[in-house]
């Protein structure tokens, strides 16, 4: 918007010289040649006056006055007798003919010529001034006086020139004075974006300085600015709403479930079967509330800090390779075992690795491997756990992140891991994506900011989840 508004004055100064200085030059090219024409004609009466009594006696004529006038204005003087033949000439010889010359011819009938014509002689356009030179009704010669066109061009042309330079100096102004003008109109618009971009990424700060700009842009920032404090308000009584109640449940949850553990023993075979199924029931209520307590803290966009990647990723392997081997499948992991340092939330990369883990397990089929890699770059770093199970569709992988989305609606799960891992990877300023695997299978990475070489000293305390999605 600012280029448009600069745009917008530059046009509009342009328009304004063109119209108020071409006409003005145009008048200066007519002035200047009738000035010039009226000055040559003064001179060259003066120049008749001159040389008046020398061509009325008939003496010779001396032609210093002529040659000191060229001297002083480039200007050349040719002074004939009542015949037409140059007495005078201050560029060429004399007793030379000038009759033929349209504007002597005139001159000697007594009538004054000026004008402009081509010069066969010299090859160029002349401007000409000829007066008789007559005294008591007598003709006794002529003066021409001539000057080259192009010096009279030379000085309209420094007249445009000068035009031109002032055209330049004020579009330069209005260019400086146009873009700070533009800027302090935009600035608010500008900020206006930046704000809305925020709050798009989830980030509903509000800058608390004064907007500025017109009344308008200055009652929209600050409805803005409401609607956001009031949406941070919103999703903070939400967050704590489903953390406090995730947190409330636990506890009743691990009673209800130690209590139907206890009346094990005290039932029958069939009666027991279905106390287990309870149990079953219970755990899995008991994971979707981790889960949703896990999405909670992952909304709330906690403070970053950073973590090796590579021993965080080998304790998680380490401690999933029982069930991997439970079930058959090789855990492995690519790569060298040199320290990757990464930026993400506290807890989130444990809690990423587990939910990938297990997801990767339940998909992959007995016998098939597991690889988890780590591939490190300049700005970021990827973090692939890749399956050999039967993959997803496309349609599949744009919903798999979906909350309480599930693939197959027969198995475990709640539908959140997937959920958890986006939305951790996002709060740590990095993203998932899943992808295909060359022969089958899913691959999810996870792509998190690299950090400088200085990690966590200590091994994150956060609780992590080993329930499967």
């Amino acid at each position: 918007m600012t280029r448009r508004l600069l745009l917008s004055y530059l046009a509009i100064t342009v328009l304004v010289l063109v119209v108020l200085e071409l006409p003005l030059a145009v008048f200066y090219d007519q002035r200047e040649r009738e000035r010039i024409g009226a000055d040559l004609e003064h001179d060259a009466m003066v120049i008749a006056t001159i040389y008046e009594d020398g061509l009325e006696r008939g003496r010779p004529l001396d032609p210093a006055p002529a040659l000191e006038y060229q001297d002083r204005t480039r200007a050349r003087v040719v002074v004939v007798d009542r015949d037409g033949i140059s007495l005078v000439d201050t560029d060429a010889a004399t007793d030379r003919d000038f009759s033929t010359r349209p504007e002597i011819a005139d001159a000697l009938l007594g009538r004054g010529a000026q004008g402009t014509r081509t010069s066969d002689t010299l090859a160029t356009d002349i401007l000409y001034v000829a007066v008789p030179v007559a005294s008591g009704g007598t003709i006794h010669g002529a003066v021409r006086v001539t000057i080259d066109t192009s010096d009279v061009t030379a000085r309209i042309h420094r007249f445009w020139l000068g035009l031109g330079a002032v055209g330049a100096v004020i579009i330069g102004l209005v260019a400086l004075v146009g873009w700070g003008l533009a800027r302090s109109v935009t600035r608010p618009l500008r900020r206006l974006q930046a704000a809305a971009d925020r709050f798009a990424d989830g980030d509903l700060t509000v800058d608390d300085r004064p907007a500025g700009g017109p009344p308008e842009v200055r009652a929209l920032a600050e409805t803005i600015a409401t609607m956001a404090r009031r949406l941070d308000e919103l999703l903070t009584a939400q967050r704590s709403f489903v953390a406090d109640a995730s947190h409330q449940l636990r506890s009743p949850l691990t009673a209800l479930r130690l209590r139907l553990e206890n009346l094990q023993s005290q039932l029958d075979a069939g009666t027991a079967a279905e106390l287990d199924a309870t149990i079953e029931e219970t755990d899995r209520l008991s994971t979707l509330v981790n889960n949703l307590l896990q999405l909670a803290r992952a909304d709330e966009h906690p403070a970053t800090a950073h973590f090796d990647l590579a021993r965080l990723t080998a304790d998680r392997i380490d401690t999933w390779t029982a069930v991997a081997d439970a079930r058959d499948v090789s855990l492995q992991r690519a790569g060298s075992d040199a320290a990757v340092p990464v930026t993400a939330v506290p807890g989130a990369i444990e809690q990423i690795l587990d939910n990938l883990l297990d997801n990767a397990l339940d998909a992959a089929p007995s016998g098939t491997t597991i690889t988890v890699t780590i591939t490190p770059a300049l700005d970021t770093c990827q973090l692939r756990i890749a399956d050999q199970g039967t993959g997803l569709t496309d349609e599949q992988k744009s919903n798999a992140v979906r909350r309480f989305w599930r693939g197959d609606a027969s198995g475990p799960g709640t539908g959140l891991g997937l959920a958890i891992v986006d939305a951790l990877a996002t709060a740590s300023g990095g993203r998932l994506e899943l992808t295909d695997t060359p022969g089958g299978g899913l691959a999810a990475v996870v792509t998190l900011p690299t950090a400088p070489h200085t990690v966590a000293s200590k091994p994150d305390t956060h609780p992590t989840s080993l329930s499967s999605t």
